[in-house]
């Protein structure tokens, strides 16, 4: 995941900086992981003062990456995916998914996080028939993502792709220019590839969401939540799946995941294809 001072990837750091908060390990956090240090839980329990249901809205978000990479490997057709934001490894990487249904399937990870790095093996573990690597490597500079060698060498970029952005794009403000970044990402990938994203939204808590926003900025992080008509103009260039963007829960849930309230996480979730 990014961070708020844009390093481009020859300058991105591999020591670990516990004294400062860092969005991967925030999220960690919040899904009961064990890779996070007193300042990624301050920073935690700070918006969790703002939004209680913060820890059940991670896993909302996550819950989503696996029906997505499902649906892609299993209706889609997709046996190549780039996830950029990756995040700390835990249960239901996208390679897990994906290779279970089909274990061809490869997947380049991309995370600024120097404690990712230091977990990369664990992403790693790929089936023998597939195969998955990482890149140390930030959103803000997607050119160096694309000319890495080690995503030349995972990914057929002539064959369709999988751009994972799960809770990643609140990381750019608008003046970080985040849909020229998905068009550099989406204009090297081939028609019948596929975006996803999801975004964390002030739609429906305005107030409290301004609150983490606050909370973010005060530790050094951009947060910038997007509207719902915001989130789908992320999706330019391609063909919306549908539901269309709708709230996280709401894409596609398995019979026994019905929400009672489809706005139990405030995350737009989507996928769209390129024509």
């Amino acid at each position: 995941m990014p961070d708020s001072h844009s390093p481009t990837t020859a300058a991105l750091p591999t020591k670990i900086d516990t004294s400062v908060a860092h969005e991967a390990r925030v999220y960690d956090y919040w899904l009961g992981g064990r890779d996070n240090y007193p300042a990624d839980r301050a920073l935690g329990d700070a918006i969790a003062t703002h939004i209680p249901a913060i820890r059940t809205m991670a896993r909302a978000n996550r819950a989503f990456l696996g029906r997505a990479v499902d649906y892609l490997t299993s209706e889609a057709g997709i046996t190549q995916f780039l996830d950029i934001g990756t995040g700390i490894p835990t249960a239901g990487n996208t390679h897990e998914v994906a290779q279970r249904l089909n274990p061809a399937a490869r997947v380049v990870y991309v995370d600024n996080d120097p404690i990712v790095l230091a977990h990369a093996r664990a992403l790693m573990s790929s089936k023998p028939q597939g195969k998955t690597t990482f890149i140390h490597a930030d959103l803000h500079d997607p050119t160096g993502i694309l000319h890495d060698q080690t995503l030349a060498t995972t990914l057929d970029l002539d064959q369709p792709v999988a751009i994972m952005l799960v809770a990643i794009m609140m990381y750019f403000r608008d003046e970080d220019d985040p849909h020229d970044i998905i068009k550099n990402l989406l204009d090297v990938v081939p028609s019948g590839s596929y975006l996803v994203i999801t975004h964390p939204t002030a739609d429906f808590d305005e107030h409290a969401m301004s609150r983490v926003v606050d909370s973010a900025e005060q530790a050094g992080i951009t947060f910038h939540p997007r509207s719902r008509a915001e989130t789908e103009v992320l999706f330019a260039g391609t063909d919306l799946i549908a539901p269309g963007v709708v709230p996280v829960v709401t894409w596609r849930p398995a019979p026994d995941e019905n929400p009672a309230d489809p706005e139990s996480a405030w995350y737009w979730a989507g996928i769209g294809r390129k024509p």
